[in-house]
């Protein structure tokens, strides 16, 4: 038996995935002693590779004498490069370097630069440059490609770059390698523009090529350009390409055209991973958590097991549909198969329980999660702002910062949002303090944050200052001080930074309005708030929301023209006249004001319309008693106890000490409720003197 047999036996082995009949041949060359022969030892090494024995095929090569063959190195080479033996590729090149009679050469070289970026060898890629330097090899262009990738992938893209533009030569190759690098980089119109580069020095752009404009699109939103490539390159074999197939599904997609991204989807004969991840991802963007959770089961039924991103895409979407059946069900899904989660996995859910009004189990889920870093604290902090417990939001704030977690920019953002609801200056003056620590001045969004929360708690002056400073000022930082001014009585200050606003070109929104009309409500300037409410909607085209009625209702109402305000409520559309939100604006100045026959009346139509609200019967009763008609007082408190209506007891809270105290009516649970009701009664009885 020749060595020819025994190499083409060796072969369907390796094809056949037949790990026995290759060792018995691998016996058979030892018993005839040709366990020298180069052709043979580059395929036993190939084989035993192909099984992921490295150490065999290790041991095959170290039993050759002296190879003097560059191609059988370069094939030792390229099969543990293509093996991901990176350590091993580069001890045979360390080996071949010190062989007397052997050199590398171009075809050695893209297997090393390979290896160099698989372990993130930089430095030793750097010395093996200089080699090709001296050599000539990186004339080559694959040499130089390689090169340019191995800097691409170790991080180093200014180096890559430097390659790519002192190459005499270029392929395809090294064109998609220079585009993947902008991608990854994140410059993507630096990577389209190469693309257009490319086709005008006449090179044909390949798969790979329209795979990383059409991803770039995708990135940018950029759905037009996305289609003119689709129209230019893809043909009909690009379509049977599914790496193409799935980049336009991914753009699609990501674009929220759902009916295309589909059409795309269901073309592909063999859906990846990242297909499936694709077209789940751009559902989970529109909220449909339905199209997810059935693109789930079918994913399932093809047997392709979900990675994280999968299952953090179902997650949002059944966040962002506050679905709490489908979230459970990905909760659920996670617990039974083991899946450790990730800080994104973990992010989900906390952010999906807050959505679902489940604030218990979002804690037993933070409660549960690693807290090393801040994103973690972050989502828990944002959650519990959004769902309005702002007290607890504080509380983990100061938690956190005990815990020695460094807070970042939306850490301070969420913590004096929460300030700002219960106009916790103190706490919020301490706040700026760590903003100022960590040199955070510059950063609009956070200075944005810190004017608003002073503004809410009525710190004008401070507010003033924070809003000069503001490195530029936005339509949230505009309106932020006009509310400030009016919600204090300066309306002259407030409508002078309006006119400010309009000359530096910035167009107001409609809550700016309601804040320029609210000053003009606090200071009685009627007129003129009815100018600005006629301006919002003849000069900028917004259409009044009910919101915009009850603050045009609260400026007349102000002035004590409550049955102009209803007469003006009547005029307009069935949606206004009869809202109950407006008719309760009017009917609470009417009780401020004593005004008892357009009250009495507004408050019988309140108590036909929303017939379990107790606020309505207690401030009509009060109205009644105000004026001592007692039976009428009497009967409306009847009415409402035979309803089994009750009042929402009153709540409140200080701050003493940076530490929010709040107290309900009638409250006993406070630990200092007996030191606390003494003073009240000493206080009283001086009152009273």
């Amino acid at each position: 038996m020749d060595y020819r047999t025994l190499f083409s036996l060796l072969r369907r082995c390796i094809v056949s995935k037949s790990i026995k009949p290759g060792k018995i041949i691998h016996q058979k060359i030892i018993t005839l002693g040709l366990q020298q022969n180069t052709s043979l030892c580059k395929t036993l090494i190939e084989f035993y590779l192909s099984f992921q024995l490295s150490q065999s095929a290790k041991l095959v090569f170290q039993s050759i004498e002296t190879p003097l063959e560059n191609s059988f190195w370069n094939g030792i080479l390229a099969a543990y490069t293509k093996n991901y033996l990176f350590k091993e590729t580069l001890e045979v090149f360390d080996r071949l370097l010190v062989n007397s009679f052997l050199k590398p050469d171009h075809y050695t070289y893209p297997s090393v630069f390979r290896a160099c970026a698989g372990l993130n060898r930089v430095f030793y890629g750097q010395n093996v440059h200089a080699q090709t330097i001296k050599n000539g090899c990186l004339l080559d262009v694959v040499v130089a490609s390689s090169m340019a990738r191995m800097y691409f992938k170790c991080d180093m893209f200014d180096h890559a770059l430097q390659v790519f533009d002192e190459m005499t030569d270029r392929d395809a190759a090294c064109w998609n390698t220079l585009m993947s690098c902008y991608y990854q980089m994140g410059q993507c119109e630096k990577a389209l523009e190469l693309f257009e580069e490319m086709k005008l020095s006449g090179f044909k752009p390949n798969s790979v090529t329209i795979t990383t404009a059409i991803s770039c699109c995708a990135r940018l939103m950029d759905l037009e350009r996305g289609k003119k490539i689709q129209e230019e390159f893809i043909r009909k074999e690009f379509l049977q390409d599914d790496f193409v197939s799935t980049s336009l599904v991914n753009m699609y997609a990501k674009c929220g055209c759902m009916e295309m991204a589909k059409e795309f989807f269901e073309q592909i004969s063999d859906k990846t991973l990242t297909t499936w991840n694709s077209i789940i991802g751009g559902f989970s963007l529109m909220g449909d958590s339905y199209a997810c959770i059935e693109l789930f089961r079918r994913m399932a039924m093809a047997r392709v097991r979900p990675s994280l991103t999968t299952l953090t895409s179902l997650l949002m979407a059944s966040s962002r549909s506050a679905n709490l059946i489908h979230g459970k069900l990905i909760h659920g899904y996670l617990i039974r198969n083991n899946i450790d989660p990730d800080i994104f996995i973990y992010s989900s859910l906390l952010d999906f329980y807050f959505k679902c009004d489940k604030v218990a189990s979002a804690e037993t889920i933070f409660q549960k999660m690693p807290r090393s870093n801040v994103v973690a604290w972050n989502v828990m902090i944002s959650g519990y702002v959004s769902s309005g417990s702002f007290f607890e939001a504080l509380g983990l704030f100061a938690e956190m910062k005990e815990a020695g977690i460094e807070p970042d920019d939306i850490t301070f953002i969420t913590s004096l949002t929460a300030c700002s609801q219960l106009t916790a200056l103190e706490q919020g003056k301490e706040i700026h303090g760590d903003i100022i620590d960590r040199k955070l001045e510059n950063n609009e969004i956070v200075m944005g944050a810190l004017l608003q929360m002073y503004a809410k708690c009525g710190a004008v002056l401070e507010a003033s200052k924070i809003f000069s400073e503001l490195p530029e000022r936005d339509l949230i930082s505009w309106t932020s001080m006009i509310t400030a001014y009016g919600n204090h009585g300066q309306a002259v200050d407030a409508l002078k930074l309006f006119e400010e606003m309009l000359q530096s070109n910035m167009k107001p929104d409609r809550v700016t309005f309601l804040a320029v009309i609210s000053a003009c409500s606090h200071a009685g300037l009627v007129d003129e708030g009815f100018k600005f409410f006629n301006c919002m909607v003849s000069d900028y085209g917004i259409e009044p929301t009910v919101e915009d009625y009850s603050c045009l209702i609260d400026l007349l109402g102000r002035a004590g023209r409550l049955r102009e305000a209803y007469d003006f409520i009547q005029r307009t559309g069935e949606n206004v006249k009869d809202n109950v939100e407006i008719l309760s604006t009017i009917f609470s100045a009417c009780h401020l004001q004593g005004e008892l026959e357009l009250g009495e009346e507004i408050g019988k139509v309140l108590m036909e319309k929303d017939r379990n609200n107790p606020a309505t019967y207690v401030a009509l009763s009060k109205m009644y008693a105000s004026i001592d008609e007692w039976k009428n007082a009497r009967a409306v408190r009847v009415n409402m106890e035979e309803k089994g209506l009750r009042k929402k007891p009153g709540c409140s809270w200080i701050e003493v000490d940076k530490r929010m105290e709040t107290f309900l009516v009638e409250d006993k649970m406070h630990p200092q409720a007996e030191l606390i009701y003494d003073c009240l009664g000493t206080l009283s009885l001086h009152g009273n003197g």
